[in-house]
């Protein structure tokens, strides 16, 4: 093998697809691909919508992953044969009371200053767009060019490109990655098996740190970040496109899909490896949720889960060689593993094939956490 994959989430299928397509050969090792955070996940493609301040390089690569998505997607559904649920239509994010309005208001200043344009709406104009929208929400910003995609259905085809491409799917837990002078060439199954590659790629999300045979300082610092998500549905769309709303400072977001489906999401606990549903989580997300769309008591309850995003110490993916040579990351994406994933997946392909690490990854290399030289 040239590369073994250990993570076969979204980064770590996409990163496959696209290191095939380029004419490398390719083994995922994961015992449950598409399982776990991947399957769980909304799909948002804010990356405007979701701009933090001190987030400019991220907001940066956001960007340039969101305008990847169309040509994506279209050449990941003709390999696939499938439909991934892409919608290119826009977010909408809304105020419930003035003081969350004021809030938007300082946003939409910010993403001015980065010479970003989006659209300051009326309550009444919000309503306009999404007329299930409460009488009570003050206004709003509209987002043109951000939309959603269907996590579960871009696992499923992105597991059937890998296929299609000759890629290789172990199911089975990586428990060492193997070395060899100083070099990652390989890792050794739970089962006890052995798979050796010239370069290695760890994509486990929060589990990438969980891997014995390398030494403290190239695991990647990820830890796991809950996140707690509801699935409502009714017999059709209950909202045109994706919508963020603040309520009372807190923040929530629903994401339509064209069979009727609501997603509604989702908490961030700083718990561990706990993926328990709680009560406190349910009630949090259907209290904001109703806040905003009264009418979606009206709809069956299909799903709540709770999912564990890898989060770094900044917050921001970590994204190629390490300081182990042979051995490559790609985790680390908190709450933007979807939205990255075709850019993580172009950049990560590129530097296995030539080692360079694209332009727009630079800023995220696992080197940005070592310590200055000298330091204490």
């Amino acid at each position: 093998m040239d590369v073994v994959i250990v993570g076969g989430g979204v980064i770590g299928l996409a990163t496959a697809w696209q290191s095939l397509a380029r004419g490398l050969r390719v083994t995922v090792v994961d015992p449950e691909p598409a399982g776990k955070a991947s399957r769980v996940a909304a799909g948002m493609l804010t990356p405007v919508s979701e701009l933090t301040y001190g987030e400019e390089p991220l907001l940066r690569l956001g960007l340039a992953s969101r305008d990847r998505y169309p040509s994506f997607v279209a050449e990941l559904e003709e390999i696939s044969g499938r439909d991934t649920g892409y919608r290119g239509d826009g977010t909408l994010q809304v105020a419930l009371d003035s003081d969350d309005l004021a809030v938007l208001g300082e946003l939409r200043r910010f993403q001015e200053s980065l010479g970003i344009a989006t659209e300051a709406l009326t309550g009444r104009e919000c309503r306009k767009r999404e007329p299930m929208l409460a009488p009570s929400v003050r206004g709003g910003l509209f987002a043109p060019d951000d939309g959603s995609i269907d996590p579960r259905r871009l696992s499923a085809a992105l597991l059937a490109a890998v296929d299609r491409l000759g890629g290789t799917l172990v199911r089975d837990r990586a428990a060492e990655v193997l070395t060899e002078d100083g070099r990652a060439t390989g890792v050794r199954l739970a089962g006890g098996d052995s798979l050796h590659a010239g370069q290695v790629v760890l994509a486990a999300g929060p589990w990438s740190h969980d891997l014995k045979g390398l030494p403290p300082d190239a695991l990647p610092p990820v830890r796991p970040v809950k996140g707690q998500i509801l699935r409502l549905r009714g017999t059709t769309p209950f909202l045109s496109r994706c919508v963020r709303g603040l309520v009372r400072g807190s923040s929530v977001y629903l994401v339509p899909r064209a069979d009727g489906e609501l997603v509604v999401g989702a908490t961030q606990e700083e718990m561990g490896f706990d993926t328990t549903v709680t009560a406190g989580g349910l009630w949090e997300l259907l209290r904001d949720a109703r806040e905003l769309l009264p009418g979606i008591t009206e709809l069956a309850f299909a799903e709540v889960s709770a999912g564990l995003r890898p989060g770094s110490p900044d917050n921001a993916p970590i994204l190629g060689p390490s300081a182990v040579p042979g051995l490559l990351l790609a985790t680390g994406h908190f709450r933007n593993g979807v939205l990255l994933t075709p850019v993580t997946a172009d950049a990560m392909a590129e530097v296995l094939v030539t080692g360079d690490l694209p332009e727009v990854a630079r800023p995220f290399s696992p080197g940005r956490f070592a310590e200055p030289a000298g330091a204490a």
